[in-house]
C-alpha cells in the first residue's frame, strides 16, 4: 500500500496498490464520519461497510469501492473539513486527491462504453466545440436554448449532457477577439495600480463573454493594466476529472509556458507585483494546484504563485500598500443580494474575496456556501443529474430563504445550476461591480 498524491510516483497507477490505498482511506472515513452530509458518496460508503457485522472496510467488493469514486464529485469540501490531511495528521488522508487518482486508474484500467467515450469528448474538447459553437452560434444557441426541448434531447440521447441543465448560449464574437480589437488604452503613471494577466478560461472565451469583459472593464477603471497572452487552451479540468492524465498534461504544459512567459515579459518591464487573474473557480484551482501536481517543475510552480481569483486580485489592490479601489458607485446597487460561494472557490483557502469586493458598493449581503452538486463538468451528465439536484437542494433552499433582491456567483455553471433550482439568474461578481460603476452591459 503506497499513501501517494504524487501521479509520477511508480506505483500511482498500479490497480492493486490503488485497492488497498481504497481500503485504508475508506476504513478511516468510516470511522470519523464528518463529511457525510456533503454528498451521496460518503452515505454510500457507509451504508457498505455497515453491512458487515465487524464493519471491516477491506470486504468491500471492487464494484463497491468504484461506487463511491463514481459518486465523488471532487467538490473538495471534505478537503477543507478534514481533521486528517497530509501536514496536519500522520494518516495523510486527502480524499479528494485519491479519488482522482482512483478516477485515472480506472481510466486506464477499464473499458468504457462508447455513450461515455463520447459524453467525456463532448465534455472535455471544450475548445473544439466552442469555437464550432462560436461560428455557428445562431443556430447553435436555437438548438441549446431550451431545457427539455427535442433537440436537447437528442443532444442528451447522442452524447449524454443532460437536457435539463441550463447551458450558456456561445457568443458569436469570442472575448480574445474583442480584447484584440477594442480600444482602450492601458493604465500608466500615478494611474496605474497594478498589472494582470488574464486566464479568461473556455467558458468565458466562447460563451459568458460578458464576465471577462466586464473583468477588463472594472479592472482599468481601477488602474489595473490588463494582459492577454495568445497562446491559451482549456485548463484541462475535464479531462483531468474524467481520469485522462495524459490529455490534461497536453494542455496544461501550453498553459503553463504561456502563463510563465506572460509573467517575466511583465516583471521584466517592472511589474514585480503582476499577478494571473481568473475568473471561474475550477479553472484557478487547476492553475494553482493541479499544474503543480501533474505538470511540475519551475514555470508550474511561477503559475501557481502568481494566479489569483478575479475578484481576489481587486481586494489585494484595494489593501495594497498605496493602491485602493474607486468607491464612487453611480450605476445600479441593488439593496441585498446573496452571494453563492462555490466548492472550488472555497477550497483556494483564500476568504470570501467576492463578498469582500461587493460589500464595497453598500449592498447587504447574505452568503450561500451550499454545494450546487455541478463540480467541474461532473453534474452536466445526465446520469448524474438526480444525484446533482438532490444535492443542490440545501443550496436552492438557502437561497430561497435569503429571499434577496439580486445574486452573485464566481461559477457559471454553478449559477446555471442557480438558475435550474431557483429560477433566478445570478451575476458574477465582477459583473456586478462593473453596474454598479455604471458600466454598462454590451
Amino acid at each position: 500500500m503506497t499513501i501517494t498524491y504524487d501521479p509520477f510516483h511508480p506505483k500511482y497507477f498500479d490497480e492493486t496498490d490503488l485497492r488497498e490505498e481504497l481500503t485504508r482511506v475508506y476504513d478511516l472515513c468510516h470511522g470519523c464520519r464528518l463529511c457525510f452530509k456533503f454528498c451521496d458518496a460518503f452515505p454510500t460508503l457507509f451504508e457498505f461497510i455497515d453491512q458487515h457485522d465487524d464493519q471491516d472496510a477491506a470486504k468491500l467488493t471492487h464494484d463497491q469501492q468504484d461506487q463511491v469514486v463514481d459518486e465523488c464529485f471532487n467538490c473538495k469540501l471534505c478537503y477543507i473539513n478534514c481533521p486528517y490531511i497530509p501536514g496536519q495528521s500522520e494518516w495523510e488522508l486527502d480524499f479528494p486527491r485519491l479519488m482522482l487518482r482512483a478516477e485515472q486508474t480506472l481510466y486506464k484500467e477499464r473499458k468504457r462504453s462508447v455513450k461515455t467515450k463520447l459524453t467525456d469528448a463532448a465534455l472535455a474538447h471544450t475548445d473544439l466545440t466552442g469555437k464550432l459553437g462560436s461560428a455557428l452560434s445562431g443556430v447553435a444557441n436555437k438548438v441549446i436554448d431550451t431545457p427539455g426541448s427535442k433537440p436537447r434531447e437528442l443532444i442528451e440521447t447522442a452524447v449524454g449532457i443532460s437536457s435539463q441543465r441550463i447551458l450558456p448560449p456561445y457568443a458569436k464574437q469570442r472575448f480574445s477577439k474583442w480584447f484584440k480589437d477594442r480600444d482602450a488604452a492601458a493604465p500608466s503613471g500615478d494611474d496605474k495600480q497594478g498589472r494582470a494577466v488574464l486566464f479568461p478560461t473556455c467558458l468565458t472565451e466562447y460563451s459568458e463573454t460578458q464576465i471577462p469583459k466586464d473583468t477588463v472593464k472594472v479592472y482599468e477603471h481601477n488602474g489595473v493594466q490588463c494582459d492577454l497572452p495568445e497562446g491559451q487552451v482549456c485548463c484541462g479540468a475535464p479531462h483531468l476529472h474524467q481520469g485522462n492524465v495524459d490529455a490534461f498534461r497536453k494542455l496544461g504544459e501550453k498553459n503553463v509556458k504561456v502563463l510563465a512567459d506572460a509573467i517575466r515579459t511583465a516583471k521584466a518591464e517592472g511589474d514585480e507585483d503582476v499577478k494571473i487573474a481568473v475568473c471561474q473557480p475550477t479553472c484557478g484551482y487547476v492553475l494553482k494546484y493541479d499544474y503543480k501536481d501533474y505538470i511540475g517543475g519551475p514555470d508550474a510552480e511561477l503559475v501557481a504563485q502568481h494566479t489569483t481569483d478575479a475578484a481576489e486580485f481587486l481586494v489585494m489592490v484595494h489593501k495594497g500598500e498605496g493602491t485602493e479601489l474607486k468607491t464612487e458607485f453611480s450605476g445600479e446597487v441593488p439593496e441585498t443580494t446573496t452571494y453563492h460561494a462555490p466548492c472550488h472557490l472555497r477550497a483556494q483557502n483564500v476568504g470570501l474575496k467576492s463578498r469582500d469586493l461587493m460589500k464595497l458598493t453598500g449592498t447587504k449581503l447574505s452568503i450561500v456556501a451550499e454545494c450546487s452538486g455541478i463540480d467541474g463538468t461532473w453534474g452536466l451528465r445526465a446520469e448524474n443529474l438526480d444525484m446533482a439536484r438532490g444535492v443542490a437542494k440545501k443550496m436552492a433552499k438557502a437561497i430561497e430563504k435569503a429571499d434577496s433582491e439580486a445574486i452573485a456567483g464566481d461559477c457559471s455553471l454553478a449559477n446555471g445550476g442557480i438558475e435550474l433550482e431557483t429560477g433566478k439568474t445570478p451575476q458574477h461578481p465582477l459583473s456586478f461591480m462593473a453596474r454598479a460603476y455604471g458600466i454598462s452591459e454590451e
